[in-house]
């Protein structure tokens, strides 16, 4: 274990020990307390955002022009998305029959929210229409400006191809590119080192508000969630030991540092970074990793989407409605399209189930429920999709023969990246 994880956990201890006691000895300064004390987790993920949109930029272009033509990119967009696709309706489909099995929601000893009750999450749906129109980039500085992954990714894509088809012409502008990335990664650096602070004030204060009590009153419900995310997570690193063989064991030990860092943050976007790197050492191309991560934020969210099925089903039960097998499959098309547009959305899910609830007459006001207890459920679900787009990434790599033997340079040492385009 090095010494960032052993810190991360240090402080998700002292976290937890320090919002109790709020909560115990001084619960009327605790609330206080919360919004003070996650001022250093903003600045952590402020940190983050000032670098996802330069990283993602300068290495998704690097490394399209490094793959030369049109036709590679487009055979390795084609594994991605059908990885993407047939993950999606993986999680969806798995959730739902977790969610079936358990029956979360039957006999709740909560008492439900009215349901003329308001839950303060817009409803909205969340159109094909709207989705593409979103994906396209009004402008590069807007997207950057907005962090909007998607767009980037996008304008990435076009300017990456046009810089392979140039061939020589381009090479400085793609140097300058592969340098920019180099020192995007140690800036990296420095940001991880404030992540120990951030993981602390993001446990103490959700503890402080919350408390520990919660755990308890939706314990039930938090175990089979948490039982239905380790059944994902064992699906999927079986269809990633399919092509990954005995190095499976390998890549889990290297991405334990991210995975950590999006679950004690609650944020799998805190991860990208770190993600990034520990591919590069286990082997997995540059040039692959920064071109599969990317859209991995937009269209392969495990986790959010077995969260999506998991807790409309949840709240249909606990109001005691019960959804035919026709509904159930198309609430799974449903969400395979509308889950696509999580990317770039305030509590994603959440407007995600809700809208969904609006689809199938069931009220709104069940999301009240969930939201106590959202950021728990969310440190899981970040922490999935972590590990699914690792996944993704040294599969798609391995399908390309770009999957080198494990590094042992720091990732922003990689010989790669100093290579001539």
């Amino acid at each position: 274990m090095n010494k960032l994880t052993l810190a991360i956990l240090i402080a998700m201890l002292l976290g937890i020990a320090t919002g109790q006691g709020y909560r115990l000895f001084a619960p009327s300064e605790a609330p206080a307390f919360a919004d003070n004390v996650t001022l250093l987790t903003d600045i952590f993920l402020r940190l983050i955002k000032m670098i996802i949109a330069p990283l993602v930029f300068t290495t998704l272009v690097v490394g399209i022009a490094k793959m030369g033509d049109t036709r590679t990119v487009g055979r390795i967009g084609a594994k991605t998305l059908g990885w993407f696709m047939f993950a999606s309706l993986m999680s969806l489909s798995l959730g739902l029959l977790m969610v079936t099995m358990m029956q979360p929601g039957s006999g709740l000893s909560l008492p439900l929210p009215p349901e003329s009750a308001s839950s303060g999450i817009s409803a909205a749906s969340l159109s094909l229409r709207d989705f593409i129109a979103h994906a396209i980039p009004k402008s590069l500085v807007e997207a950057m400006a907005n962090n909007e992954i998607l767009q980037i990714v996008v304008f990435s894509l076009f300017f990456g191809l046009a810089a392979a088809a140039l061939g020589d012409a381009a090479k400085p502008v793609v140097r300058l590119l592969a340098s920019a990335a180099e020192i995007m990664l140690k800036v990296t650096g420095y940001v991880m080192n404030f992540a120990p602070f951030a993981v602390f004030a993001a446990i103490s204060a959700m503890v402080a508000k919350e408390g520990l009590g919660i755990l308890a009153t939706y314990g039930s419900f938090m175990a089979q969630f948490y039982l239905a995310l380790a059944c994902l997570w064992l699906l999927l690193i079986a269809m990633g030991s399919l092509f990954l063989r005995q190095r499976t064991p390998r890549l889990l030990a290297l991405i334990r540092e991210p995975v950590l860092l999006a679950f004690s943050t609650a944020s799998s976007e805190a991860a990208y970074p770190k993600t990034l790197q520990r591919l590069e050492r286990f082997g997995c191309a540059k040039r692959i990793a920064s071109f599969v991560l990317p859209m991995g934020y937009s269209f392969n969210l495990d986790g959010s989407m077995m969260y999506c099925t998991f807790a409309v089903m949840f709240i249909a039960q606990a109001y005691g409605i019960e959804l035919s097998f026709a509904q159930q499959v198309t609430m799974l098309l449903l969400l395979m399209v509308t889950s696509k547009g999580m990317a770039g959305v305030p509590r994603a899910s959440l407007v995600v189930i809700a809208a969904t609830l609006n689809q199938f007459h069931i009220p709104e006001a069940g999301v009240l429920l969930l939201l106590g207890i959202d950021h728990f459920l969310d440190m899981g679900r970040s922490a999935t999709n972590v590990l699914g787009n690792a996944i993704a990434a040294c599969v798609v790599a391995k399908t390309e023969n770009c999957l080198a033997e494990e590094s042992r340079e720091p990732a922003s040492a990689s010989s790669e990246a100093r290579q001539p385009a």
